[in-house]
């Protein structure tokens, strides 16, 4: 594995090789034991759009790690006035360690990888988001003890969360069924994919798709670059597209409930659902911090 660029990307054995390498440096964190893999390494975060999560949790694990994270904005570098995304990779090659980059267009994080010589790692993109749903694959088995056979449900937009659970769901085992509005299907690359597995169902009806799942997870109706289709989504998401009592009914009496957050309470998820669920969701946060590094230590450590 020289980058992570997409889910698509990634073997199930890589998979299962990383979510080992967080399992460890989570269980190292909470004892105490310090593991500077990446002392004098460092990581230029590239973020075209706004984060929460993601620069902290990125930032703090490179500290742990013994490294130095540096904060790129698009309003400190040459790319947000025009210079071509190859130029900026071939110089940045030769400053850092590797670069994690939070953008719209995968192809951006595509021609880092082509023209750069170092690791990239995608923080999201409107087409993928890796690093979120190995967070969420190592908190399904943390409280599972596994993730083969297990039924995962997902409801709401076909985005880059939906892109990649499907992926990694289904490589790792899982039945994997979404439901969504027609128009808001994932990614035809995505169902081309998923259409080489008996065990994965697109439909309209939430209730259909959670039915029996033992984790149900879904995401804001209108992402980040969205703000203009707000009002058109809410109306073909409203009163549908939602982790309510009602979805919960049908799942299993132990199914759990993950959100990428942030969560839009009586939107996508009803406040009561989230908060009967809270623990695993803020697990699942936590989570970020512990898969990230373990991608940094797997692409960067020599």
């Amino acid at each position: 594995m020289k980058h992570l660029l997409k889910m698509l990307d990634l073997s199930k054995d890589e998979i299962i090789d990383l979510l080992n390498l967080a399992d460890q440096l989570k269980y190292e964190q909470k004892n105490g034991i310090e593991h500077k893999l990446l002392a004098g390494k460092t990581l230029g975060m590239i973020f075209q759009k706004a984060s929460t999560r993601t620069r902290v949790s990125f930032e703090t694990g490179m500290y742990q790690l013994g490294g130095y994270a540096l904060f790129l904005s698009s309003n400190d570098l040459q790319i947000g006035r025009g210079e071509p995304v190859q130029d900026t990779a071939r110089v940045l090659s030769r400053y850092l360690d590797g670069i994690m980059v939070r953008t719209f267009e995968q192809s951006e994080v595509e021609s880092l990888a082509k023209y750069g010589d170092i690791p990239i790692i995608n923080g999201l993109t409107d087409f993928s988001h890796p690093c979120q749903v190995l967070a969420d694959l190592m908190t399904i088995r943390e409280y599972k003890g596994k993730l083969e056979g297990l039924k995962m449900c997902y409801i709401g937009d076909g985005n880059n969360m939906a892109n990649s659970l499907i992926v990694g769901g289904l490589k790792m085992g899982m039945k994997v069924s979404i439901a969504c509005p027609e128009g808001y299907e994932p990614d035809d690359e995505v169902l081309s994919f998923a259409k080489e597995f008996d065990c994965f169902s697109l439909c309209q009806n939430p209730l259909d798709a959670a039915k029996n799942a033992d984790v149900i997870l879904t995401d804001v109706w209108a992402s980040m670059g969205q703000e203009g289709e707000a009002q058109r989504r809410r109306e073909a998401f409203e009163g549908t597209y939602q982790v309510n009592s009602a979805v919960m009914s049908v799942a299993k009496d132990d199914c759990m409930v993950l959100h990428c957050l942030p969560a839009h309470r009586g939107e996508e998820i009803t406040a009561e659902v989230f908060e009967n669920h809270a623990s695993q969701i803020f697990d699942e946060a936590e989570n970020r911090l512990h898969a990230q590094k373990a991608v940094m230590v797997a692409l960067m450590k020599d």
